[in-house]
């Protein structure tokens, strides 16, 4: 092991031979199954670029009305799970609740089903668990905050369906077409903590409900999941104490105490636009005027982007226009990083499916530098056995 190279985070190590997606950095392209993911994004609605995740093409017409259709009648919760999730305490992260609810999920499988790991079976699971992951997430909400539980709609599409559970009324054809752009926007990014994470769990051939409910604990920590809620968060702070006037010396001060500013940089990206955020950014001028601060929210918002860039080089990545258009749809902050996790478990599915196809167990080595050649000696102490 001596001429082993130590990457801390696994920062540079190739982990996988993948067919589902690749962060193309040079030419600023995020592949997906081949396509480019700014155009899915602009012609392909989420369930068709979920499809295409899943099954490895573009859904003819018919397909895709089946694929939606069956998306829409497994979204309905049991009667079990809609009472576990009314036990859940005030005090509950959504995180925590929404991997609760896969694994119950997980129970209501057949025990000889669960451990089969086809195509076929992934598939079929992983599609339980992509329908019912919206309302176990928005319903989780609800009961926590003690309001009733909203019903998905058999005859409404994914995101439309996604949207109605939060907010409890038909969307309108704008905020739609938002939140599905921002669905898509997060569907697949390669090899995040959290993809890594359920591909590394299923490579012992274990389940995919453990890979996804893996993946909502990694995506759970700040380092991963909630810059869309922390770069909300910073705006709102900003316009709490002073608005856009004083943007600029608050993002100043925090830089000079060494604070992170969420919503900026990216492992992979570094100092280049992430596309997905140059995409999601032309959608906000559509909104702002849903809000009554809605334009001093942009002023602030524009202020610094221009404060990151001049200062550290950063552009946004995607967190940061997705915080900001989820916050103008008027969806709760605590939302949002489950709104993540449920767009992001279409490729979870793909790569499952990917790793169990081919599969090896992870197994990595270290790099050891504790100490050695220690011996107890004879007045150590002996616990009882």
């Amino acid at each position: 092991m001596a001429d082993q190279t130590f990457s801390p985070g696994l920062d540079g190590i190739i982990a996988a031979d993948t067919k589902v997606s690749y962060l193309d950095v040079d030419h600023e392209q995020i592949i997906i199954k081949g396509y480019d993911l700014i155009e899915l994004a602009q012609k392909l609605s989420y369930p068709d670029v979920a499809y295409l995740l899943i099954h490895g093409d573009i859904p003819t017409k018919d397909k895709a009305k089946d694929f939606c259709n069956k998306l829409s009648r497994q979204g309905e919760l049991s009667i079990d799970l809609e009472e576990l999730l009314s036990l859940f305490p005030k005090s509950m992260n959504l995180m925590d609740a929404l991997r609760t609810g896969i694994s119950f999920i997980a129970s209501q499988e057949d025990p000889d089903f669960l451990k089969n790991t086809s195509i076929q079976a992934n598939t079929d699971m992983g599609i339980r668990i992509l329908s019912k992951a919206p309302t176990i997430a928005v319903n989780a909400y609800h009961a926590i905050n003690g309001d009733p539980f909203i019903h998905p709609d058999v005859n409404m599409g994914y995101s439309e369906n996604f949207l109605y559970m939060i907010q409890g009324k038909h969307p309108d054809r704008i905020s739609k077409e938002v939140f599905d752009r921002i669905l898509t926007c997060y569907i697949e990014h390669e090899m995040p903590n959290s993809t890594f994470a359920a591909r590394v769990i299923v490579s012992t051939l274990s389940d995919i409900y453990g890979a996804v409910v893996g993946a909502v604990a990694s995506l759970k920590g700040p380092l991963h999941g909630g810059a869309n809620e922390a770069a909300v968060n910073t705006i709102l702070e900003i316009y709490e104490q002073g608005g856009v006037d004083g943007a600029e010396n608050v993002i100043l001060d925090k830089l000079s105490k060494k604070e992170r500013i969420m919503g900026f940089g990216h492992r992979v990206y570094m100092r280049k636009y992430d596309p997905r955020a140059f995409l999601l950014t032309k959608y906000i001028p559509k909104l702002i005027d849903r809000l009554p601060e809605g334009k001093d929210l942009y002023s602030i918002y524009l202020t610094i982007e221009k404060v990151m860039l001049r200062e550290k080089g950063l552009y946004p990545n995607m967190d940061y226009p997705a915080g900001m258009l989820l916050y103008l749809l008027q969806i709760p902050i605590p939302l949002f990083t489950p709104i993540f996790l449920c767009s992001r478990i279409a490729g979870l599915i793909a790569h499952v499916i990917e790793q169990h196809e081919n599969n090896r167990l992870y197994r990595p080595r270290v790099v050891y530098s504790g100490l050695r050649d220690l011996h107890p000696t004879v007045n150590t102490p002996i616990s009882p056995i």
